[in-house]
């Protein structure tokens, strides 16, 4: 694609392939090239089935769902490169590993060093040339095991890490992301969460998600906070999960914030699974709290007091014993 962005009223070749990528998956489109209404349904079904922002658009983070999404375990060799293999053919690779005892770590489609490692596992333990590649054998194998276990070893790892931690959150690294219309929020919440004896980075420059999250992964954050704008009514706290997999830890802050919020903002939607890339692209615990652009203005007045529900959002979220609620 020549462009980044497509929406409503565009044409061309790549709104055609657009079109194709999106009839594979069964959401019908024409075929004629041109990005009208019925494009735009399918564009906002597929978002919302995906774990997506929902605006009828296809910016990159859509364009690249969907280009993911055209993959199968077993169309490619899979294996760890330097620029890290995604789509749904590695989240399948890491559902049936997790399943079967082979900790590939979160179910999250990108085929980095823990997925490589349980793969690796995965054949020594199969009798298999332990080359880390999952190829024809290695998918064999895996077929003919099946999931033998209910649930995901992933899931089990971090609900026992949580158990285990018992840091406060002066003992934690956070990075902090916000729009740059709610600077002054994400600002204040910094200040908050330092005072509170949290070692923190902000960012709000408004870069692209996949770099936000390569900074927070650098920063080795415990927790990536994100405040965002969305065209969406009212306030929500999301954290990662697919179909079949959550973050527990990303569950228990986003939970824990909700509750916060709620308390000073009054109606506050309950936490949501989403796979937005700087939920995904994190190595720790992330939360994006979303608020109403149209909203945002007011928030203003009352940055302190949203600032302190915050701070103690999340600290009852780090500080939180998982058995409390298990």
């Amino acid at each position: 694609m020549t462009r980044t962005v497509w929406r409503n009223g565009d044409h061309g070749g790549a709104v055609r392939d657009l079109q194709e990528r999106l009839r594979a998956l069964g959401y019908p489109t024409g075929a004629d090239g041109v990005f009208d209404d019925v494009t735009e349904v399918a564009v906002r079904d597929f978002q919302a089935a995906r774990g997506l922002r929902v605006d009828g658009i296809c910016g990159p983070e859509t364009w690249g769902a969907l280009v993911e999404s055209g993959y199968r375990l077993g169309d490619r060799l899979l294996q760890l490169r330097g620029s890290m293999m995604r789509g749904d053919d590695v989240a399948d690779l890491q559902r049936r590993l997790n399943a079967l005892g082979f900790d590939s770590g979160r179910e999250d489609g990108i085929l980095g060093p823990a997925t490589d490692a349980a793969i690796r596992r995965f054949q020594r333990d199969a009798g298999l040339a332990t080359d880390g590649v999952c190829g024809p054998a290695t998918i064999d194998a895996l077929v003919r095991l099946g999931t033998l276990a209910a649930g995901s070893v992933a899931t089990v790892r971090e609900r026992e890490a949580l158990r285990r931690d018992r840091r406060r959150l002066d003992e934690r690294r956070l990075f902090v992301v916000a729009d740059p219309g709610l600077q002054a929020l994400a600002v204040a919440v910094a200040r908050g969460l330092r005072e509170a004896g949290a070692e923190v980075a902000l960012d709000a420059s408004g870069s692209d998600p996949s770099l936000l999250a390569g900074e927070a992964n650098r920063f080795e954050a415990d927790l990536c906070l994100v405040l965002g704008s969305t065209t969406d009514p009212g306030c929500r706290c999301a954290y990662f999960a697919t179909e079949r997999f959550r973050s527990e830890a990303g569950f228990t802050i986003a939970a824990s914030l909700s509750d916060a919020l709620r308390s000073v903002l009054g109606h506050v939607d309950e936490p949501v699974g989403r796979r937005y890339r700087i939920l995904r692209e994190t190595r720790m615990a992330a939360v994006v709290v979303e608020v109403d652009a149209a909203d945002a203005p007011f928030l203003a007045p009352r940055t302190p007091t949203v600032t302190r529900a915050i701070v103690e959002g999340v600290r009852r979220g780090v500080e939180h014993r998982l058995d409390a609620t298990s």
